[in-house]
């Protein structure tokens, strides 16, 4: 192709500068569309001359992203198509960069060559460059590769560039010495890189960090402006730092700046959520001065005050809006009367209520069903069917959860017609009524025996749609919660049965309930039934049969329930799991209890504390130190730990497995003068001692004749040392 009669540019990267040996020439394609040629250049002369040719110098034409030549394979190396989606918007240098920093996949002799190939890289090509890489070694590298250039200084721009790019890749540490290394490389830090950082923290919920680059920030006498000065004691104030926002603003003040009324908020909702309410009334007093508190700002103090349970700040930021005589609207008055409510501080919420009314505000839906809850709640449900009264009166329909607090109350009161009819009425309106709503209904009745009115309210809730079997499994759980109530719900389940109301959900609540209140063989007797009966048991039925027979002291017959769950595919519960451990250990399978702790600890995701110390005392023997296994036991105790079987089995299993003996006597002997093992229990577990060692030291024998094929000759003797 000939070349262009008037060039615009001669060269792309330094302007009208004529090409030379240093300054290649760019014929465009993957870069652009240019193409300038150089008139000395052999190509202008023979086209084809850098096809027959291997040019000498470097250039960029012949530059490749996709080639892998002299660069390191790599397992998790960028693809192409991603390389070129990010480095869409990248100038030609910073894409070359970035492309080399991807084919090297770190910082070396391969990427020096490939940028002493450029005659100079200036500060907003480093910015730019670090905007999009993603390794903070190949970044700091590059940084101060950079700042090593002749004539080179670090402008603002790649100084924030580094900063920006370092927190990014979560070395926000480092970023914050950025300071420190523009004051030695002579460009003092300003109010903006210290901006930066803390802005950097605030984002990231760092508020120690961001006092951190305060106090810096003071090194380095730089003031911060008001705005500063609010980034800072917010983000201190929402990561819990109060005293440190205090502190800072303190300092505020020696500074001779004036607050604004973001100043003011921030440091009341701090106080407000610490507690600190007579600080907070001061600020506000001072607050004052400038401009008056509006309704959002008591709004926002309530809320913050609620979310802390201090209804006594509430109330007392109440009084403060109506000496500034703030008039409260719709939110505020939800806010505390709702708070009032779920506090026992109904009269007090029903008082504010009057007054809403009295005022003609919108009163919200939520505002009655606090009210009714509190009264229900209060025993006065009297005063809450005169509020369901007053609603429907304004204009509002009742929801379902209104009307199930009124029928809980009624149920308490055993005012059952009333709240039967009650039911009715949300079944007329289509509120869709579930178990939640006939729950206390469904008690009252079986409490009081009324099979007939139960089994009646059963069959129109399965006419409604709702899932009867499984709302009785609630209603069972509802029921057990109270031991005395369990001879009357085992009844109601009798005479359910009958009915065909019954699933293995309620035998597992039932089963639970009876190891409860320590009726282990009631509870069995309720599994057989269940194992002749067409509901299977599943691994929670398993397991509070497991429990129940440990305590009747049958645990060869727990293990093979144990074992049934271990075929099924499931995991026992953590309670068979103790209790399954601890009567191994009773009866002196101490390898198959710490077996079965090892097991529990692998399948379970928060297992029981003793099985975790239990591996940590086994781990603590090995040191044949029994001060050391004192120290854990010792770090169990302090944790809320309690000393069990599996405990004391660990001490044995640990030293008789290194043959210390005495060490283990002495654990127990530490143990009995800081009065967590009895003296009997001492002497049980010394001999458990003895017959474990006696067993493992058999074993051993026992694995040295089979290994040297001396078994068959001692079986002839008659040896006791094998089975016959």
């Amino acid at each position: 192709m000939p070349p262009p009669a008037k060039p615009t540019k001669f060269y792309f990267f330094y302007g009208k500068r004529k090409p030379s040996q240093n300054r290649p020439t760019v014929y465009g394609g993957l870069f652009s569309n240019r193409q300038t040629i150089n008139p000395n250049s052999p190509n202008s002369i023979n086209p084809n001359f850098h096809q027959s040719q291997k040019p000498t110098n470097f250039n960029l034409q012949n530059w490749d992203p996709d080639s892998q030549i002299g660069s390191k394979p790599s397992q998790s190396k960028t693809p192409s198509e991603n390389f070129f989606h990010i480095a869409q918007k990248l100038s030609p240098i910073a894409r070359f960069i970035c492309d080399s920093f991807r084919k090297h996949q770190r910082w070396g002799p391969e990427v020096i060559a490939d940028l002493s190939k450029l005659r100079r890289v200036n500060p907003d090509m480093v910015a730019e460059v670090l905007k999009v890489q993603d390794d903070p070694n190949i970044c700091s590298k590059f940084f101060h590769w950079a700042g090593k250039q002749k004539g080179y200084q670090h402008t603002y721009l790649s100084y924030n560039a580094f900063a920006y790019c370092l927190n990014r890749l979560n070395k926000f540490r480092a970023a914050d010495q950025i300071p420190e290394l523009m004051h030695m490389q002579g460009r003092p830090p300003s109010e903006k890189q210290f901006e930066i950082l803390i802005r950097m923290h605030a984002d990231n919920n760092r508020g120690l960090r961001v006092y951190y680059v305060y106090e810096k920030m003071k090194k380095f006498e730089v003031k911060p402006r008001v705005f500063l000065y609010n980034r800072i004691m917010d983000a201190l104030v929402k990561t819990g730092h109060l005293d440190l926002a205090m502190l800072v603003y303190k300092d505020f003040k020696k500074d001779g700046l004036e607050e604004e009324t973001v100043t003011y908020m921030i440091l009341i909702k701090g106080l407000c959520k610490g507690g600190r309410i007579d600080e907070m009334l001061e600020l506000l007093g001072r607050m004052r001065s400038l401009l008056k508190p509006d309704v959002f700002a008591y709004t926002a103090m309530i809320r913050i005050l609620v979310g802390e349970g201090n209804l006594d700040g509430c109330l007392k930021v109440w009084d403060e809006m109506e000496k500034d005589k703030v008039l409260p609207d719709a939110m505020a008055y939800t806010t505390l009367i709702s708070a009032l409510c779920k506090g026992n501080r109904v009269d007090k919420a029903y008082e504010l209520f009057k007054g809403m009314k009295n005022r003609r505000e919108l009163i919200d839906r939520a505002i009655y069903g606090a009210l009714v809850d509190g009264f229900v709640a209060d025993g006065k449900v009297g005063s809450a069917l005169d509020l369901l009264k007053d609603m429907m009166d304004s204009g509002y329909r009742a929801d379902l959860s209104i009307y199930n607090s009124l029928i809980q109350g009624l149920c308490n009161l055993k005012q059952l017609d009333k709240a039967y009819k009650l039911f009715q009425v949300t079944v007329n309106e289509g509120l869709q009524p579930d178990f939640t709503t006939v729950n206390p209904m469904l008690i009252s009745y079986a409490e009081s025996r009324k099979m007939d009115d139960y089994c009646k309210l059963l069959v129109q809730m399965e006419k409604l749609g709702s899932p009867v079997i499984d709302g009785l499994s609630g209603f069972f759980s509802l029921m057990v919660e109270m031991d005395e109530r369990l001879p009357c719900t085992l009844e109601v389940f009798k005479d359910l049965k009958i009915k065909g109301y019954c699933s293995a959900s309620m035998y597992n609540i039932l089963l639970g309930a009876l190891y409860k209140v320590r009726q282990p063989k009631e509870a069995l007797s309720l599994f057989e039934e269940m194992k002749d009966s067409n509901f299977a048991p599943d691994s929670t039925t398993y397991s509070h049969a497991i429990t129940c027979l440990v305590d009747l002291e049958d645990v060869r017959e727990a293990c093979l329930w144990y074992n049934k769950i271990k075929e099924m595919g499931s995991i026992p519960s953590v309670a068979a799991y103790c209790s399954l451990a601890n009567g191994l250990c009773k009866i002196g399978e101490i390898d198959a209890a710490i077996s079965l702790v090892q097991d529990c600890l692998a399948n379970v995701s928060s297992g029981p504390m003793e099985f975790k110390y239990t591996l940590s005392i086994i781990h603590a023997c090995k040191e044949n130190d029994a001060d050391k296994v004192i120290e854990v036991i010792n770090e169990m105790l302090h944790q809320g730990g309690i000393p069990s079987e599996i405990i004391y089995c660990a001490v044995i299993s640990g030293m008789c497995k290194h043959g210390m003996l005495e060490e283990a006597r002495k654990v127990f002997s530490c143990m009995k003068e800081e009065k967590y093992i009895s003296e009997a229990n001492v002497i049980f577990y010394d001999d458990m001692l003895m017959e474990y060692m006696k067993k493992k030291t058999a074993d051993l024998v026992l694995s040295g004749l089979k290994f040297f094929g001396l078994e068959s000759k001692l079986k002839a003797k008659g040896s006791t040392l094998l089975p016959s």
